[in-house]
């Protein structure tokens, strides 16, 4: 406690609310992140890929983090928070300037690689925003604190598809089905090159505010925070740390939880669509769906925000939001047609809670070993790039909506033990 009212005085004085700051930056990140529910069924129409192949898009976005997270926790020893902060920033903006050359070659694979590159600066983003936001306060209340920072994601995050599919995918199913009819190769690709160049303004301006907002962070006065003292127990007796970061039971099942909870709201984000086209849906109709599980996600988090820990403690608030996880998933498997997305679009108010519980459980203890616990649940983040693939794999033998079924249920009953035992201390 001592650490955040120390941390509280340094704001005063300094005039700077980090929460803003750091608001700001979740809602870049969320910005970036859920353009990829659009790029989804763009790029497949643009690079004419199969499902499997558009997946890849989450894939190679999210599997950055599996690669970057513990190399970012020794950047943020060298560099601190802000600057960390700032890097990492300047690494998505290089990422999205990869998309000028893979536009203008159509190339799937540089796509694929701006979109690493903007995992990998997403990556040393959130091992440093998570626990910042987690530990400057009281933890009991970090899944407030976390629930202000989604709603800041998901708000970008809602806009985002609504923008992006705006510029780039109007009149895309027109476009698919002149696609599918002309049988002059040259004529095919002049149509395709024209569609693919719709994503170069878009990504310019977005590199430009991210270099904007890295430069301001680099210069703010956002004051660093201390990781590495003693954890202090609710008795108020210090706690001895343990040999190894390994040793901390609430971590290594919460990194799993994480990894589970990512696959399922990028299920329900950025799937979405893809389910509603196999559902017989259109594309100029499925285009904007990931915007309603945003925003079911933003009425979530408000309802965070009043509730806990007022009236209902985090560990409880996963509890509910797995066992409704479960009873939405089965509705959509159950429902059809726009019932069954509605259901699917509903998971983001089951979803909404998840993050701003597990990360506050799984890191509660560390004392010392925060930076690297937490590069350990960013890690998890990984689970966003694999929960798809399993899907798509399933759904070419099983279905759609029962390949859907059998990915998200049993990911919700690990999250559901976690919220009951596995985020228990010991």
């Amino acid at each position: 406690m001592s650490n955040s009212n120390s941390l509280s005085a340094s704001m005063q004085k300094k005039g700077i609310n980090p929460v803003i700051i750091i608001g700001a930056l979740f809602f870049v990140f969320g910005f970036v992140t859920w353009l990829n529910g659009t790029l989804i069924p763009f790029l497949q129409l643009a690079c004419e890929l199969s499902t499997s192949q558009a997946l890849l898009v989450t894939f190679a976005f999210y599997m950055a983090y599996f690669f970057l997270a513990i190399p970012s926790s020794y950047i943020l020893k060298l560099t601190g928070f802000k600057n960390g902060m700032s890097l990492g920033l300047f690494v998505m903006a290089i990422g999205a300037l990869i998309f000028i050359p893979a536009a203008n070659m159509r190339t799937f694979p540089l796509f694929l690689l701006g979109l690493f590159i903007q995992g990998m600066g997403l990556a040393l983003l959130q091992t440093a925003s998570n626990p910042y936001i987690t530990i400057v306060g009281p933890i009991e209340s970090a899944a407030k604190r976390i629930s202000i920072m989604g709603i800041c994601n998901k708000l970008a995050g809602a806009l985002s598809p609504i923008i992006l599919s705006a510029l780039v995918l109007k009149g895309a199913q027109a476009i698919e089905d002149q696609a599918k009819i002309i049988t002059d190769s040259v004529k095919k690709e002049a149509l395709l090159n024209a569609l693919a160049q719709r994503v170069i303004t878009p990504y310019i301006i977005i590199a430009l505010v991210l270099t904007i907002l890295a430069l301001v962070i680099k210069y703010s006065s956002l004051p660093e925070i201390d990781t590495d003292k003693d954890h202090v127990g609710d008795d108020g007796n210090v706690v001895a740390p343990k040999s190894s970061v390994f040793k901390y039971s609430n971590l290594n099942l919460g990194v799993i939880c994480l990894f589970l909870y990512v696959g399922v709201e990028v299920m329900a984000g950025d799937v979405i669509g893809t389910y509603g086209k196999s559902l017989g849906m259109s594309l100029d109709q499925t285009k904007i769906f990931t915007s309603y599980t945003l925003v079911s996600m933003v009425i979530g988090y408000i309802i965070g925000i009043i509730c806990i820990p007022k009236y209902i403690k985090q560990e409880k608030a996963l509890m509910l939001s797995a066992i409704v996880g479960v009873l939405f998933t089965v509705g959509a498997f159950l429902t059809t047609g726009y019932i069954s997305v509605m259901f699917i679009a509903l998971l983001g108010l089951a979803n909404s809670l998840m993050w701003p519980a597990i990360f506050p459980l799984a890191i509660k203890g560390l004392g010392k070993y925060t930076k690297f616990g937490s590069a350990l649940l960013v890690m998890g983040i990984a689970g966003g790039a694999v929960l798809p693939q399993i899907y798509a794999a399933l759904a070419i033998n099983i279905g759609s909506q029962t390949a859907f079924l059998c990915s998200m249920v049993p990911c919700y009953l690990y999250i559901l033990f976690y919220a009951v035992k596995g985020h228990k201390t010991n």
